[in-house]
């Protein structure tokens, strides 16, 4: 909107709009499932953005997942197409890109390049999307203008949910975090990605990857616990839970699930997916697309800041015991 675009917005007919309530936007309701509705939508506009997924680590019955993901995402980038769209930008996930590998003890981030290995889709989401970035790459190398980007963990304002990732902050915001595992997120400030996707369909070489991250934004759990101290004044968890510790909860919590219907306090695919630290490097968005890179602890601070501000949090934060570093 602030470059001028009148923004068309495709949501579910019964989809709370609180996230974007405020904002001039013309929204068509419909599914991502019904390409006569989409067409509609998509006949006036130039740029298509495909960012909606199912983003979840549990559910009941991951059949709906995959109707979205895949199916979702096959009709939405045909109707674009047959639309008549310029550029069209399909939003996948770093869980499509490879982990990173280790050399002499040292973790080097991995990049668009870094090949995927079948048993690193260890979750029906990473599944799911995988199979839906394939659709993207076969009907881009059949000359169609698709551009995919990869973002990481965003985070930041307006995350309704909230998302997974958003979620630990608001854990910790309520005290529910006592410890944490070893592992590590590329951590990106949700406007970044945002602008990353603009930038794609503006500059963006069609067919290619873009990781949407930040170049400091490889973060282990710990440091990410510490700068929220940092911000919060809150104590961050002292303690260290092993891997096997954590996969075995997990496996309780899900049967557990299985057997209520409420979601498990710790998912296995999230257990699965933090036996690796999922480090990221960016530096292709950066340099090729102008992508922003707004310090992580700015990110941090409006993430805590509107969750704050929106109720999410019960019990209002301490001051924090030192000042953050600029």
């Amino acid at each position: 909107m602030a470059r001028g675009y009148h923004v068309v917005g495709f949501a579910r007919p019964n989809s709370s709009l609180k996230g974007i309530a405020d904002l001039d936007i013309e929204i068509v309701r419909g599914d991502i499932t019904d390409k006569d509705t989409l067409l509609r939508a998509l006949r006036r506009c130039d740029l298509c953005f495909h960012v909606a997924a199912s983003y979840k680590l549990w559910d009941r019955d991951y059949k709906s997942m995959y109707i979205t993901n895949v199916q979702g995402t096959r009709t939405v980038l045909e109707a674009a197409i047959t639309a008549g769209c310029t550029r069209i930008v399909y939003t996948s996930t770093v869980g499509c890109i490879g982990l990173p590998r280790c050399e002499g003890g040292k973790i080097i981030p991995a990049d668009e390049t870094t090949p995927v290995e079948p048993t690193q889709l260890s979750n029906h989401y990473k599944r799911s999307k995988w199979e839906a970035e394939q659709i993207a790459i076969k009907l881009a190398a059949q000359g169609h203008p698709i551009i995919i980007v990869n973002p990481t963990a965003p985070i930041g304002p307006r995350d309704v949910k909230p998302t997974p990732t958003g979620q630990i902050i608001v854990d910790f915001l309520n005290r529910k975090m006592p410890a944490y595992v070893d592992t590590g997120l590329n951590w990106v400030h949700v406007r970044d990605v945002a602008l990353g996707h603009i930038l794609a369909a503006e500059k963006g070489r069609l067919g290619e990857r873009y990781i949407l991250g930040n170049l400091n934004g490889n973060l282990t759990l710990a440091e990410t616990f510490q700068l929220l101290e940092r911000i919060t004044g809150i104590p961050a968890p002292r303690h260290q839970i092993p891997y096997f510790v954590a996969f075995g909860f997990a496996l309780l919590s899900e049967i557990h699930a299985k057997l209520t219907g409420k979601p498990p306090k710790a998912p296995l695919a999230g257990v699965r997916m933090a036996k690796y630290k999922m480090f990221f490097n960016p530096h292709k968005a950066v340099f090729e697309l102008g992508l922003p890179q707004t310090p992580i602890e700015q990110a941090f601070k409006d993430a805590v800041s509107w969750f704050v501000e929106n109720g999410y949090v019960r019990t209002p934060l301490p001051k924090p015991t030192t000042e953050p570093q600029p």
